[in-house]
């Protein structure tokens, strides 16, 4: 196995330790199971559009394009501030630096939650439900699959936060859950513009 140098907390001493630790392993095995069932749900999905006479039936709501482009930035916003997370955190281990950027990840990724559950809300009083047509019951469910992993990473990302503010996180620990967050950014603009446009 091909070991990397990494500084504890990137400060000082530095340590060997393997290029890719076991939680981030055990991360991108999870993630590969997570796409096969993401890409089971877009296959059906574009099955029955493609078998569908009109899509979206005309009798149903609009989705929200451009509200929720925005929403895409957003969370494309977070992606980055997690990558400068990553990069501070090994730099100066637990700064005011790596911390603001940690809230802020934390900030962002919560407003597009938010933000969508504001959505939701909105389109379900228009007439938009599982049960109103297959169109409905396609968008909650791969969209609804993408908010439970949103929020799961969320909490992971709090719990993560918690131990950084005692000064107890490990790299390791971070690099697993910057690995899932990776995912829930990168998987969204693929369902947006499957779904969405």
């Amino acid at each position: 196995m091909r070991y990397a140098e990494a500084g504890i907390h990137g400060e000082g001493s530095s340590v060997r330790e393997p290029a890719l630790s076991n939680s981030v392993l055990g991360v991108i095995v999870f993630i590969m199971a997570e796409m096969m069932f993401f890409l089971g749900l877009i296959s059906a999905f574009m099955i029955s559009k493609a078998n569908a006479v009109e899509w979206p039936p005309i009798d149903q709501p609009r989705l929200p394009i451009g509200a929720t482009a925005f929403n895409t930035a957003i969370l494309l916003a977070s992606g980055v501030t997690m990558y400068l997370t990553g990069r501070a955190f090994q730099r100066e281990g637990f700064g005011d630096k790596s911390k603001m950027l940690f809230l802020l990840t934390l900030g962002l990724g919560t407003f597009f939650v938010l933000f969508q559950g504001f959505e939701w809300v909105r389109i379900l009083s228009q007439g938009l439900t599982l049960q109103s047509s297959t169109y409905g019951s396609f968008f909650y469910l791969i969209i609804g699959a993408h908010a439970v992993h949103a929020i799961g990473s969320i909490v992971a990302q709090l719990r993560l936060f918690l131990k950084f503010r005692k000064g107890t996180l490990r790299l390791q620990s971070f690099r697993a859950g910057q690995t899932f967050w990776y995912f829930v950014v990168g998987v969204w603009p693929i369902l947006y513009i499957l779904v969405y446009l």
